[in-house]
């Protein structure tokens, strides 16, 4: 039994701004623990803006996560907008790896690195957003003997974030955000048996995170390879089943749950379709061009078949187009 800090460990998304504030204020300024915060923002970032309005929030310093600094229990510490935000032992650290479900900042990096580093002795909570991220976190946070907590999906502004946990696992506590504080510091004030270890898996994953690009020996030990390949690079990619979540990994780092890989094909699939619009109207005007130029040479047989083959490609275009326009409702579930 020892009295070590724990590990807090938060994520959020759409409508999180607030939630963070009021659960932050609840938190005693002498917590055993040391604090971690992953809210989904623009590439541009309002990370300053977010450290400084959870500070007033709060007594505990709040500061923008920098990487290889010690962690300091007492303290809030904010994934930088566009990095990764990873927990070790004793040290954060901040990476530009390829985003898991199309986010970076990922909160299942930053939940599944806790775990894999401090186990028992880490909280994770899911707060208010869209989407998936955090799910598959959680799992590895539950895994390696620590707490799962999550917004109560009633109360929350954007429920799928947490709903995506409830749906994978069977999480410790669903509580309200004015319960979360007491909740938390309750647990925290519990002595913990140490000893879990890690599973093999969740230290494989939260390595592959830390090093950026794994090689795909490394990817090969987590799963299945998969009839899909990587929306983002093009890679093989490796199908993985972890409780209630299916997940598929490249061996450059990008994972997809189910289903983000559905959203993300979607999207490449609209994007390859307006390129082939693009390309068969280039094919289209080139055809009339050279039509014209013969039809002025007195070559109105081979001027005539141009004129035919640009026809064809106007009713090609035509159909594609028809697709993209209907395109959620062939590619939607």
């Amino acid at each position: 039994m020892t009295n070590r800090p724990f590990i807090i460990v938060v994520g959020a998304s759409a409508g999180g701004i607030s939630p963070l504030c009021e659960l932050m204020a609840q938190f005693e300024p002498d917590i055993n623990a040391a604090v971690f915060v992953v809210l989904h923002l623009s590439n541009k970032g309002i990370g300053t803006f977010l450290k400084d309005k959870i500070q007033r929030y709060t007594s505990l310093p709040c500061k923008i996560a920098k990487n290889e600094s010690a962690i300091e229990k007492g303290h809030i510490y904010l994934a930088p907008a566009d990095f990764h935000l990873i927990v070790k032992e004793n040290q954060m650290l901040i990476t530009s790896g390829p985003p898991e479900s199309r986010w970076r900042p990922s909160i299942d990096i930053l939940f599944r690195s806790a775990a894999a580093a401090h186990r028992e002795y880490v909280i994770g909570v899911e707060l208010t957003g869209l989407l998936d991220d955090g799910a598959a976190g959680m799992i590895a946070i539950h895994k390696c003997g620590g707490t799962a907590i999550v917004q109560d999906p009633d109360e929350a502004e954007y429920p799928d974030m947490p709903l995506s946990v409830l749906q994978a696992m069977q999480v410790d506590h669903v509580a309200r955000l004015a319960e979360m504080g007491k909740l938390i510091n309750n647990i925290i004030g519990t002595k913990v048996i140490a000893g879990i270890k890690a599973p093999p898996e969740v230290m494989a994953e939260a390595g592959i995170a830390e090093r950026t690009a794994s090689r795909i020996t490394d990817t090969m030990k987590l799963g299945t390879t998969s009839v899909y390949n990587c929306p983002d690079c093009g890679g093989s990619l490796w199908e993985r089943k972890d409780e209630g979540i299916t997940s598929y990994r490249c061996f450059i780092g990008h994972r997809y749950s189910e289903p983000e890989l559905h959203r993300q094909q979607n999207q490449k699939l609209e994007q390859a379709l307006w390129i082939a619009v693009r390309m068969m109207e280039e094919k289209r005007n080139l055809l009339n061009k050279l039509s014209e130029q013969d039809q002025a040479r007195g070559l109105v047989k081979i001027s005539s078949d141009y004129v035919t083959r640009a026809n064809e490609f106007e009713e090609y275009i035509q159909v594609i187009k028809q697709v993209l326009y209907s395109l959620n409702d062939y590619l939607e579930p």
